[in-house]
């Protein structure tokens, strides 16, 4: 059997804080698992014990917008060997919170960061792997802003104020615009079940 016949797939979940993605990472997860895949949940900043380090960094430290885009990158860099490469070469299905649509929205969008320098790093890092689908929910940005947990400290970037978050979304809907193969849109201002039932169209061929 080939490599191509049995190599998992990478599904991705994008969204601005308070987009709503986490509450339906499980959902597809279940949903998948239902229909006989292998799942591995895994999240960016972060999915390896490097990358857990440099995401606690990465969320709470001020730093130069390079440094930030660097150190996104290192960390995405060892999720891909540790994480993402031996699952997909192994047939499992990965799911990630964020990946480097994340860092052209935040690190691109919201800090300004020239976008020729982040597509170098993902050149660098990831040059023959891109997400099969990438699911990202969106919402206005005031409604967003209503889900956010009031109850908890809020990281670095949940604390940037409005126009950040509009600059981060823009980016978000130009690269949907620019990828429509691979991004599908998913407006999570729907009710919880109008949201799934778009999930399970976006899934339905892959299952």
């Amino acid at each position: 059997m080939t490599l191509a016949a049995t190599r998992g797939r990478f599904l991705t979940f994008e969204g601005i804080d308070g987009a709503g993605k986490s509450t339906h990472i499980g959902y597809v997860t279940d949903l998948l698992k239902d229909a006989g895949k292998t799942v591995v949940s895994s999240r960016e900043p972060g999915g390896t014990p490097l990358g857990e380090k440099l995401r606690d960094l990465l969320l709470h430290e001020k730093m130069h917008l390079e440094t930030e885009a660097l150190l996104m990158f290192a960390s995405r860099r060892e999720h891909i060997a540790q994480v993402i490469e031996p699952a997909l070469a192994r047939g499992d299905w990965v799911l990630s919170d964020r990946f480097t649509d994340a860092s052209f929205a935040y690190q691109g969008g919201g800090r300004g960061m020239d976008r020729t320098k982040m597509e170098a790093l993902e050149h660098w890092v990831h040059p023959l792997l891109q997400p099969d689908l990438t699911l990202l929910f969106d919402v206005p940005l005031a409604v967003a802003r209503e889900r956010l947990d009031a109850t908890r400290a809020l990281d670095k970037f949940e604390q940037e104020q409005a126009d950040f978050f509009e600059k981060v979304r823009n980016e978000y809907l130009r690269r949907a615009a620019q990828f429509p193969g691979r991004i599908v849109v998913i407006d999570s201002t729907q009710s919880i079940d109008a949201v799934r039932a778009d999930l399970r169209a976006a899934l339905e061929k892959w299952l």
